[in-house]
């Protein structure tokens, strides 16, 4: 065995300072006679004798065996001559166990008559001492690797636990330098750190670094590793000491805890099924595998039913319907793929089946054989793949998440030669499972997600139409650029007269109780309006609505927060006869009208409180729209902007809108487009109207005398004109019919001024107005009724009729379709 350097050696040698530090030893004063006449407390701690047992006794009782008088004698003149004495005695402790001490005793002095002597104490520690050999066998055997490397970096003395670790015998080392003997070390950095000790003085410690070695070339190994300059006379540096550990398990570990926090804040970033899988393969490769497929069932992957297995749901196929939802390779374009993404598959590492993605555990084949029967029978392709481009380790992880199983990802390596183990394939579970989490988190996301989209649009009208009143366009914009689900709403509602409702509203929050809320509002109105409710007559019924609909929620504790109260709404009615447009507002803003010329203003329509306030009265306000003027409603989203000036959004609105002679559909998207270009945190709804008027040359009214004869001269002035705009003989001897009928009631029933109107729009409208508020009835006449049956044919011909209520009475219609 090598002999240490003397230098080594010498550094260890080194012992503590001087043994006797008298602020720690037990002190006592003796007389010239012998007697105990000072005891201090640590003389107590020392020999367990307390000071009221020894002061006035001899000492001579302390000592374990009787000293030479001679000799106790010399000690004495020793100290009267003004010298102290030191040495070994033994003394004897109050437990009667011998103790062996050193002594020291000053010099005489004098205490009043009586010369003294100061005695202190301590015990003796016996100093251990280690031979040449034992500190040879120390160094050479310890478990940390040990080296010295001259001013050349020349090993010149190494131990067995580094030959072990290294791989290269002790005689081919000693010498040489290290990047001459473990290329895969980086010994290059290795010896730029130990040139730096050789140069400053300064030890580099616990360097850590990956590499290959001799003992081991098929497994990077992690090893931490200290430098410091061996002294010799002089303060010369005369060489470096270098201490190794192999550290590959710890290495590991913290790498592999290092993985898993990354792929925590990179895994799961977003609510997509497939990108949530990309972004597992994309995390594992390359830093833990070579190729990644991520598999998932497809139900998974349907925005349908339940979207997944149950894993206690009972037997599955043998071999379950997949879809590749992410790749990944080292190699550009995956070429290890059988399926690409997208594409159906159906893959299990055989002999498994389903069974492995419901109830399996990782599957790790550390050592893949493609020659194998069941590949070559089952899987000939893949096979054919994992021979060309060398998958030689693979790890399977079925992927699932609160007791619904989701798919199955499998990681392989090709050009990383270590095969996995099972650290690695708790580090594939780990990722997997996070992976799953986060896939099934955007699967019911996106079931849920559907559905309100679904259910929104089901709420929504599908298509808009003005009819003969109104062009019409819309455009939504959600909160949610991803086509998320909100509360803002609007719809055209046909009337009587040839009339149209125009209502847009913003029902508070968003989501899908916001968008059931905004179903129910709009359904009311639809119902209000078919009443023929003006305005604000509508607004105060939807309002009490409103506030019984939000008791409702309080009383059954349904919603934390109402999402009726506060909705907004704005109610508009439009006569294309009269060019006249009344319309009221509760707490939404006002329309904006474009007028032909491109002037856009803002109607000064009373506010009103949103809804669900209860207590505040509605106003209609109604003005004259010339034909061609752009009517507009929106919701606040459009005005709010970035700088949450409402004016200032109006004024851009306005802006935008003036160009007239625009598509109205073009005009509706670029004018969204302009007034908010980044996503807002509000729904965004806007509906543009272009005005139409119903000529004069379509409309025929009459005064109606108060006498039953002149029905028969109203109904040939009626049929005359049906017969004028040639909408044939069939609807003028119905018209006829309805004419004579609709008369004859006014003038038995009703109260003067009574007039007959008749309307040529996408139907023919017959419409007999009156003084009287006095609503009519149809009803069943008995077959012995000579009356009674006038409403009732009425209602047979007619596409549908009703009545209207305005300031001077009411209107009773009725609707014909045109052949």
């Amino acid at each position: 065995m090598e002999s240490v350097p003397e230098g080594f050696a010498a550094a260890a040698a080194r012992g503590p300072g001087d043994l006797l530090d008298a602020s720690t030893d037990a002190a006592a004063v003796i007389s010239e006679h012998g007697m105990v006449v000072g005891w201090t407390r640590s003389a107590e701690a020392l020999l367990g004798h307390a000071a009221a047992d020894l002061l006035g006794t001899p000492a001579a009782r302390l000592l374990a065996r009787s000293e030479d008088p001679v000799r106790l004698a010399g000690i004495v003149a020793r100290c009267r001559s003004g010298c102290g004495w030191s040495g070994q005695i033994a003394v004897r402790h109050r437990d009667g166990r011998s103790l062996d001490i050193q002594l020291r005793v000053s010099a005489s002095f004098r205490m009043g008559d009586t010369d003294c002597f100061l005695v202190s104490a301590r015990e003796q520690r016996w100093r251990w001492t280690m031979s040449q050999s034992v500190m040879d066998g120390f160094l050479t055997r310890a478990p940390v690797g040990m080296a010295v490397m001259d001013t050349e970096l020349r090993y010149v003395w190494l131990n067995d636990t580094l030959e072990r670790f290294g791989g290269v015998p002790r005689d081919e080392r000693l010498g040489r330098r290290l990047s001459e003997l473990l290329p895969g070390l980086q010994a290059e950095t290795l010896e730029s750190l130990m040139r730096k000790v050789l140069g400053t003085g300064i030890p580099v410690t616990d360097y850590e670094y990956m590499g290959w070695s001799w003992a081991d070339p098929h497994r990077r190994h992690a090893y931490s590793t200290s430098f410091f300059p061996l002294v010799g006379a002089g303060d010369a540096i005369t060489g470096v000491c270098y201490m190794v550990q192999d550290v590959t398990e710890r290495w590991t570990a913290r790498q592999l805890l290092t993985m898993v926090n990354e792929a925590g804040t990179s895994i799961g970033t977003t609510l997509d099924v497939m990108g949530t899988a990309q972004e597992l393969a994309d995390f594992a490769v390359p830093r833990f595998a070579d190729f990644v497929v991520v598999d998932l069932l497809e139900p998974v992957l349907s925005t349908e039913g339940h979207g997944a297995w149950l894993t206690d749901a009972g037997p599955a196929p043998a071999r379950p319907a997949m879809r590749r939802a992410a790749l990944r390779s080292v190699r550009e374009g995956s070429p290890e793929a059988v399926v690409q993404i997208g594409e159906r598959v159906d893959f299990l590492p055989p002999p498994h089946d389903a069974h492995l993605i419901i109830e399996g555990e990782p599957l790790l084949i550390p050592v893949l054989d493609a020659s194998e029967r069941l590949w070559a029978t089952r899987e000939p392709e893949r096979a054919a793949r994992i021979r060309e481009y060398g998958l030689h380790s693979l790890i399977a992880v079925p992927m699932r998440a609160r007791n619904t199983a989701l798919g199955l990802t499998t990681f392989a390596r090709s050009l990383n030669p270590v095969s996995f183990g099972s650290d690695d394939v708790l580090l594939a579970r780990e990722l997997v499972a996070r992976a799953a989490v986060c896939v099934d988190n955007a699967r019911r996301y996106t079931r849920e997600h559907m559905a309100a989209i679904t259910l929104q649009r089901s709420l929504l009208p599908p298509a808009l139409t003005g009819g003969t009143a109104l062009e019409v366009a819309s455009s939504y914009l959600p909160a949610d650029p991803s086509g998320g689900v909100g509360g803002d709403w609007w719809d055209v509602i046909p009337l009587s007269g040839a009339r149209m409702g125009l209502v847009v509203g913003d029902v508070v929050g968003h989501g899908i109780t916001a968008a059931a809320s905004m179903g129910r509002l709009r359904t009311a109105v639809q119902t209000l309006a078919a009443m023929e409710m003006p305005p604000d007559e509508l607004l105060a019924h939807l309002d009490d609505l409103v506030l019984r609909l939000s008791d409702e929620e309080a009383a059954t504790g349904t919603a934390a927060r109402s999402t009726f109260i506060g909705a907004t709404c704005l109610y508009a009615v439009y006569d294309p006869v009269t060019r006249r447009c009344a319309m009221a507002r509760a707490g939404h803003p006002p329309p904006v009208v474009v007028a032909p010329d491109g002037h856009a203003y803002f109607p000064e329509i009373p506010a009103g409180p949103p809804l669900g306030l209860g207590g505040m009265a509605f106003e209609a306000t109604e003005i004259e729209l010339a034909e061609n003027s752009l009517f507009g409603l929106y919701t606040d989203g459009l005005i709010e902007g970035c700088d949450h000036d409402v004016e200032r959004g109006m004024c851009r609105l306005g802006e935008v809108l003036g160009r007239t002679d625009e598509d109205l559909d073009a005009l509706c998207t670029s004018a969204v487009r302009q007034l908010v270009p980044v996503p807002q945190p509000d729904d965004i709804a806007l509906l543009l109207t272009r005005t139409r008027a119903v000529g004069a040359d379509r409309v025929a009214s009459w005064d109606v005398p108060p006498d039953p004869a002149a029905v028969a001269t109203l109904r040939a002035r009626a049929t005359e004109q049906v017969e004028e705009w040639g909408l044939g003989d069939e609807l003028a001897m119905t018209t006829e019919l309805v004419v004579s009928e609709l008369v004859t009631n006014a003038i038995r029933y009703a109260t003067p001024p009574i007039r007959l109107r008749l309307l040529r729009d996408a139907r023919l409208t017959c419409e007999v107005s009156d003084a009287s508020s006095t609503a009519p009835r149809l009803r069943h006449a008995r077959s012995t009724d000579e009356g009674g049956r006038g409403l009732f044919l009425v209602a047979q011909f007619a596409h549908r009729w009703g009545a209207r209520y305005s300031g001077e009475g009411k209107i009773i219609w009725a609707e014909q379709e045109i052949p």
